[in-house]
């Protein structure tokens, strides 16, 4: 009777979280995007978990106090964890801005073994008001608006993260760059 061999398990690229956390306009999203372009053009799965259309589609109805942030940081980390196990490069330029929801999710991320890498996009606040992509920090200081992060609700900068990027003095070509050369250092790409 012949012996069959059972088929090989399709070869998965190992994936990764990179989560990119910074202030309202420091250039998450920008950065994400860029990178992930570049990944895909080389073949790589990626994904890019938008934060604005997080909330608009998983995390719909969620305010903006401590706790709804923590939940909303806490249900991107879950679907982040879950693609990156399974191959994909998420990319998730998030604000994220309190350091107990973060490490919740690096720990969550330990705890399946998935690669899980933190940026912090370092722009100070003074640039991001002159960029004010979406007109926040202007409602902010016309009163039509409270709780924005890192004016007036907290944030909390990452104390050792995985790459700082100072977006004040990097072109937007080189913070990609760096991105990509930290996943290659790491063994992601």
């Amino acid at each position: 009777m012949p012996t069959t061999t059972p088929p090989a398990a399709p070869r998965v690229h190992p994936g990764a979280t990179v989560w990119l956390t910074g202030l309202p306009s420091a250039g998450k999203t920008t950065i994400a995007s860029a990178a992930a372009g570049i990944l895909r053009s080389r073949g790589l799965r990626v994904e890019v978990l938008d934060g604005d259309e997080i909330r608009t589609f998983l995390s719909a109805g969620l305010g903006f106090s401590r706790e709804d942030r923590h939940t909303n940081v806490q249900r991107i980390g879950y679907v982040a964890d879950l693609l990156a196990r399974n191959g994909v490069i998420v990319l998730v330029p998030v604000i994220a801005p309190y350091t107990d929801s973060r490490e919740t999710v690096r720990s969550r991320h330990e705890a399946t073994g998935t690669p899980y890498l933190e940026i912090h996009v370092a722009t100070p606040v003074e640039v991001c008001s002159e960029r004010d992509v979406k007109g926040l920090y202007a409602k902010q200081a016309a009163g039509e608006l409270k709780g924005l992060t890192g004016v007036d609700d907290p944030y909390e900068p990452p104390v050792a993260p995985d790459l700082r990027l100072d977006t004040q003095s990097l072109t937007v070509e080189k913070s990609v760059t760096a991105v990509i050369d930290l996943l290659a250092e790491r063994g992601l790409v």
